[in-house]
């Protein structure tokens, strides 16, 4: 948790540093000045990885966003998680009970993920699956991600269109660009699951960051440098999870935790269930946080809801602890996917409190890929995706849900 907040905050590197990377990577100032008409010298974001600028392209006058990896910065990743990996599998030589918890691989998977966002030409791959995926479930009216520009994009540089719109829990923000917040909720949550078992990847960081309510009104979906990928098997054992919350029966929770997990012995399933039903009931206590802002000079002030991250990924270190205290081992996606649904969750509360996603006719958590692609097909050419349901609770697929009930 304090190693991303690391990766995702850091003091820009001088222009001068960034033009000479766009320099060596796309041909010289030549052709940048054959390519750009203009590229702003003040970053508008900037994290340890990367940072990324305003620009605008010659010829066509398309405002587009850079994204420029920092000097240095791959060697140092692959020396610094090498030591950690290296000291994880130590750990756990030197403490047995680590290695229940499957530290040494969970750092693997970190390191191998961490590497992957280096390398812009795998995150180019996942926004134009992306792409592809909603123009082929009909949804690109109601959902979007940037465009790449290949031409300039390399592994060091990623060109995309810029997206102009406002957080997604940004409520005076999301106000003035739609009348109906609760629906654009519903139309980011429905694209995402539908993601999940359509497009070969999901999004797999859908913290408020980003996700974008636009201009225009539709979800805008950023940063695909973390995606994840579900095995049929996986995905099967995830809509039983959510089965088992729908009816509150926690047995049935557990037996889909204990059908995704790696087990070396036999796993009790009462205890199981008890230790699950004691960490979802606090759950649903917890409530997201509001903060006011004041503009002093206009008298005026806007209240906005917070999502507390570091509290989201808590919940999901202790949904992994349990799990890993019961004798079991979760694959990474499930932690990937969970987290997604836990942030999904703080949206619903945020946004539309007295939306029930499991029961509400218009959000739609297909099980399999022939529900997907009917949900799909009943979109309408991009409408809001009237839901395809059966009528009997226990039919209804889910990923997970922890609103409190009313």
């Amino acid at each position: 948790m304090e190693f991303q907040k690391c990766l995702d905050q850091s003091a820009p590197v001088p222009y001068s540093v960034v033009r000479e990377t766009l320099r060596t990577e796309l041909g010289g100032d030549q052709a940048l000045n054959e390519k750009f008409e203009f590229i702003d010298p003040i970053p508008l974001a900037s994290a340890s990885i990367a940072q990324v600028h305003v620009a605008r392209l010659r010829g066509t006058g398309e405002e587009v966003v850079i994204k420029v990896l920092k000097p240095g910065v791959t060697e140092t990743l692959k020396a610094d998680l090498g030591f950690i990996y290296l000291a994880s599998r130590l750990l756990e030589t030197l403490a047995p009970d680590l290695a229940r918890t499957s530290l040494g691989d969970i750092v693997a998977d970190i390191r191998t993920s961490i590497l992957k966002e280096v390398d812009f030409s795998k995150e180019q791959a996942n926004l134009e699956e992306f792409r592809a995926f909603l123009a082929k479930a009909e949804l690109t009216a109601v959902a979007t991600c940037p465009r790449v520009y290949p031409e300039v994009s390399t592994k060091k540089v990623l060109t995309m269109e810029r997206l102009r719109g406002v957080s997604l829990i940004d409520l005076d923000g999301i106000r003035a660009y739609t009348d109906d917040p609760e629906g654009t909720l519903i139309a980011a949550l429905n694209t995402w699951s539908l993601s999940v078992v359509l497009c070969p990847s999901f999004h797999a960081d859908v913290h408020s960051g980003n996700l974008l309510v636009l201009e225009d009104g539709r979800v805008g979906f950023i940063d695909f440098g973390i995606v994840g990928r579900l095995s049929p098997e996986t995905w099967k054992a995830v809509t039983e999870l959510g089965e088992g919350l729908v009816g509150g029966d926690y047995r049935v929770m557990a037996q889909g935790l204990i059908r995704m997990g790696a087990t070396a012995a036999a796993v009790d399933v009462g205890k199981l269930a008890g230790d699950l039903q004691a960490l979802f009931e606090r759950l649903r206590t917890l409530d997201p946080q509001v903060v006011v802002v004041a503009d002093v000079e206009s008298q005026t002030a806007a209240a906005s809801l917070q999502v507390d991250e570091e509290q989201v990924t808590r919940l999901l270190l202790e949904i992994v602890d349990v799990a890993s205290s019961n004798g079991l081992k979760l694959p990474r996606q499930f932690g990937l996917l969970i987290k997604q649904s836990l942030y999904f969750d703080r949206y619903t509360r945020i946004l539309a409190p007295t939306l029930d996603p499991l029961r509400d006719a218009r959000v739609n958590f297909p099980r399999t890929v022939e529900e997907a692609e009917v949900v799909a097909s009943g979109a309408g050419g991009g409408g809001r995706m009237g839901a395809r349901r059966r009528g009997r609770e226990e039919d209804l697929g889910v990923v997970i849900d922890v609103t409190p009930k009313k």
